[in-house]
């Protein structure tokens, strides 16, 4: 079995909590592991929110698995938390499965372009509360009779996929990134960059210091996706 050697127990501890960040939304999720040199890259999709999340991990030496030089495989998430030993740094990467559509399609590597116009992040924690208030006071005062799943859904739509400001990120997104701990504030003791938002072809991406949100602007099933 292939294992991993994380950069840190700090590298470890947040691949965990981006893992049950994951399981918590969905019991039997994949992730996509991609990893080059000293870079790991998961890949998830929580489905509440109808978007990639990505969290980059810092290995401590370069990934080598005999002749190969990349790992690139889809397993389970449960399996891979299993594994991570925070102390020791290290994960062990369990058997492939066979991976969801999701998985056959990636945002590109390159070509990203900064969009202007992303509100800082406190402003887009704000937005998130905001959101979710409304949506709990809109639903609230459902007849009972009219709370059904159907009208929750259509009123979920209408707030999330509200655009952020000027930009053409939904709203979704940064609900994402807030709920899968992407957004938490920087510790006192050191800055730290705001988030950003660039665009590659059809893809959108929010992109934070503790990982990414990818979106397409269209929604994941249209055309000229790529395939990896």
């Amino acid at each position: 079995m292939t294992v991993l050697h994380l950069a840190d127990e700090t590298e470890a501890a947040d691949l965990a909590a981006f893992l049950s960040r994951l399981l918590h939304y969905d019991r039997a999720a994949a992730v996509r592991l991609q990893a080059a040199g000293t870079a790991l890259a998961v890949f998830g999709r929580p489905p509440s929110f109808e978007v990639l999340a990505v969290r980059a991990v810092r290995l401590a030496k370069p990934y080598e698995n005999g002749l190969d030089v990349t790992l690139d495989a889809t397993v389970s998430a449960g399996e891979l938390l299993e594994s991570v030993d925070e102390k020791a740094a290290t994960a062990a990467v369990p058997p492939a499965v066979t991976g969801p559509p999701w998985a056959g399609v990636l945002p590109p590597r390159g070509g990203w372009q900064p969009e202007p116009g992303l509100p800082a992040a406190d402003s887009l924690r704000d937005m998130v509360a905001a959101a979710v208030a409304e949506f709990r006071s809109r639903t609230a005062q459902l007849a009972p009779e009219a709370r059904t799943r159907a009208e929750l859904d259509r009123i979920g739509r209408e707030i999330w996929s509200r655009t952020v400001g000027a930009t053409p990120l939904p709203v979704r997104a940064v609900h994402a990134a807030q709920s899968l701990g992407f957004l938490r504030p920087f510790p006192a003791s050191g800055g730290g960059e705001e988030p950003g938002l660039f665009s590659s072809g059809a893809w959108l991406r929010l992109r934070t210091p503790y990982g990414s949100i990818a979106v397409r602007r269209a929604g994941l099933g249209t055309l000229g996706v790529r395939v990896r």
